[in-house]
């Protein structure tokens, strides 16, 4: 059956609202692949990639929407397009409803701020195709506005130049291609419902930034700010301007009585010059650069570095409350779980599947497997010299971040979508020599409703299937929310535990008590060769 593309020319909607639509079409009958793209040359490379690529596509602009559809026949191609058309066009709503017209929404940044008074708005959020981001960008500068920018494939040297402009304002440009931001208390993008609270954060890492704010609100603290930067702030090119503002900002902020600052590692010339401005700042820091070794900077006790996404949470709580800090020890409930699920293993189950939908989470697991002396093997590896890899299964561990490109071409985000990451979960466990399987389950805005209740009937089907093989399967997982959540902590935590789950408190306690069954799978089944030789 033929793909099917057909283009909108000179249409853009929010890129959370595209993966939406996408996913309500994808689940008509006989739908395998549907996605909703802008026209720029990097989409065009992920379809071409993903085998979706057409002529149509090919001459698609930057600001044309690709609508691509792969389904089982032709009715159902015809249907899936009628679909997507009617829900651009009214976004789900009845287009036949006889209620008046609604007042016609904004279409530009000067129009908004009439609408809404220029001294009420201080934040524009832009979420349109790279080619335009840096330009909306710019008007919204120009009007005295901060800028959540959630658009990606944004020039590095538009970047540069939105950010500098944005330093001579003194305003914040947070992106291209940032994802979290709490302000005041209001989330922005994908966020979490956390406490307010002292404790300020600065992240060039989305699920990193939810991860963390959500182990603060865990230990009874809130969050003041959590702003977000941008992965590539912390490059050379860029220079960490956003991350250097944010925390000038924060140390100006007499409610901030401790700054977090989470991301992976900047380049060397700005840690320097990040953890510089932190000893002049005289306030507390926690610091976390994934993978980054700060163990022979000389800090000031204030400043306190740490590894893991948990422990810059409770580095933070105990800034505030005026304790010390010196890492997190091992709970022994997490050993004695460990314990009992490896000797239930069967002979040759000894590797580790990690599916993750948050790219730090799968960045955290590498970096403690790899403390054990596992030699891990991802799509997105912490060592970036290492072969990438997208295929499932074979004789090694394996952390894979299903969110990248090469994962959500023709789908959503799993965090919106967890089909595709079902069907993953479901090929690793039929695979013998998998010990243990790992899961983030992410909650909040623009998240799916009820994750937990898509994951739990694979994972109750996949323990079962491996104890008829008589094989033991171990299921890690981990919630990042809140109970203030619309999907409810306690509630996502409840599903998984019932299809027999093991889950762990955050997602550091997770990978550890992963990377311990593995070990213990390795080490015993070295016992069991050694004894039959």
């Amino acid at each position: 059956m033929p793909i099917s593309t057909s283009i909108k020319a000179n249409l853009y909607k929010d890129s959370v609202a595209l993966m939406r639509i996408a996913q309500i079409v994808l689940a008509r009958p006989g739908v395998r692949q549907a996605t909703l793209m802008m026209g720029t040359p990097a989409n065009k490379a992920i379809l071409a990639q993903a085998g979706l690529q057409s002529a149509e596509s090919e001459k698609a602009r930057p600001g044309d929407l690709m609508i691509v559809v792969d389904a089982e026949t032709d009715d159902a191609i015809k249907a899936a397009n009628a679909e997507f058309l009617r829900l651009l066009e009214g976004d789900g709503r009845d287009s036949s409803s006889a209620a008046a017209p609604a007042e016609m929404a904004p279409r530009s940044i000067a129009m908004a701020m009439a609408g809404a008074g220029a001294d009420d708005v201080t934040l524009a959020q832009i979420s349109v195709p790279g080619p335009y981001a840096a330009a909306e960008a710019m008007k919204a500068l120009r009007h005295g506005l901060n800028v959540f920018l959630f658009s990606d494939n944004v020039p590095l040297a538009q970047e540069r130049a939105l950010k500098t402009l944005a330093r001579d304002k003194g305003l914040l440009v947070m992106g291209p291609d940032c994802g979290t931001a709490i302000i005041h208390g209001t989330p922005v993008g994908f966020a979490n419902v956390v406490r307010q609270g002292a404790i300020s954060l600065v992240g060039a890492s989305g699920t990193g930034l939810q991860e963390v704010t959500c182990q603060i609100h865990a230990l009874g603290h809130g969050v003041r700010h959590a702003i977000g930067t941008g992965g590539r702030d912390v490059s050379a090119e860029i220079g960490g301007i956003t991350m250097m503002q944010a925390i000038d900002m924060l140390a100006d902020d007499s409610a901030t009585r401790a700054i977090v600052i989470v991301s992976k590692p900047p380049a060397p010339e700005v840690a320097r010059r990040i953890l510089d401005r932190a000893r002049a700042i005289d306030k507390p820091f926690a610091v976390l650069f994934l993978g980054a070794d700060l163990s022979r900077e000389q800090l000031p006790g204030r400043i306190v570095t740490v590894t893991t996404l948990y422990d810059a949470a409770a580095a933070a709580v105990a800034l505030v409350e005026g304790r010390a800090f010196d890492g997190t020890a091992q709970h022994q409930d997490w050993l004695r779980a460990a314990e009992g699920e490896a000797r239930a293993l069967a002979p040759g189950q000894r590797y580790l599947r990690a599916l993750y939908s948050g790219g730090t989470f799968c960045t955290e697991a590498q970096l403690l497997w790899r403390e054990r002396g596992f030699n891990v093997h991802s799509n997105a590896p912490v060592d970036k010299s290492a072969a990438q890899i997208t295929d499932v299964g074979g004789k090694q561990h394996i952390a894979l971040d299903l969110g990248a490109d090469e994962f959500t071409v023709g789908r959503p985000h799993p965090m919106i979508d967890p089909a595709p990451r079902v069907a993953r979960f479901t090929e690793e466990a039929r695979d013998p020599s998998t010990a243990v399987i790992v899961l983030d389950v992410v909650l909040g805005y623009a998240s799916h409703p009820d994750p937990a209740g898509a994951l739990a009937p694979a994972i109750a089907q996949g323990k079962a299937a491996c104890k008829r093989d008589g094989r033991h399967l171990a299921v890690i997982a981990f919630v990042c929310g809140t109970e203030d959540d619309p999907q409810r902590l306690s509630a996502q935590q409840a599903t998984l535990r019932e299809a027999g789950a093991l889950v762990a408190p955050n997602s550091t306690a997770a990978a550890m008590l992963a990377g311990e069954i593995a070990a213990r799978a390795q080490a015993g089944s070295g016992q069991r060769l050694a004894a039959r030789g």
